[in-house]
């Protein structure tokens, strides 16, 4: 049995606990998260966020980019948003190689010129949060009135450090 198969069984046993909620398609909170997607980060339990209350927004390594720009557009301008959470945490994927490495490995593999993409690697994870956050701030499409905020969630014990 492949591993959908055992999501749709239990998809099954979810519809009969989740029942219809009818929420609404604005996030409760108002709130924005962007984070990795890594496995580890249950972001929804970790922040004690329920269906309806957040937009969770999620890539490799947690990084603000482009197309995450354009989904926290969407965000804010469409569903209401005022507030964005930058959620990078330990220990991450992004964080164990380096963007000449990883060209020259794709290279090889696909035989493709890859030398002009970014992969955002990084070693620091809280300098990660705050060049994020930075990117945000200066984002013309992100207004000055937004809160912006970050953290680092600690995959061994689950805890989150605020990340000024």
């Amino acid at each position: 049995m492949s591993y959908f198969e055992n999501f749709m069984k239990a998809n099954q046993a979810y519809v009969e606990l989740h029942g219809t909620l009818n929420l609404p398609i604005r996030p409760k909170t108002k709130v924005a998260i962007v984070t990795c997607m890594d496995s580890r980060l249950h972001v929804a339990h970790a922040l004690g966020l329920a269906l309806g209350d957040a937009h969770i927004l999620r890539n490799a390594g947690g990084r603000v980019t482009e197309d995450m720009i354009r989904s926290l557009v969407i965000s804010q301008q469409q569903m209401g948003t005022r507030e964005i959470v930058v959620l990078h945490h330990t220990d991450c994927g992004a964080q164990t190689f380096k963007n000449e490495e990883f060209q020259a490995h794709l290279e090889r593999t696909f035989g493709l010129d890859v030398s002009d993409q970014d992969f955002l690697p990084f070693t620091d994870v809280e300098e990660s949060v705050r060049e994020d956050m930075e990117l945000l701030r200066q984002s013309p499409l992100i207004p000055a009135d937004v809160v912006i905020s970050g953290a680092v969630y600690d995959v061994d014990t689950g805890r989150m450090t605020e990340v000024q």
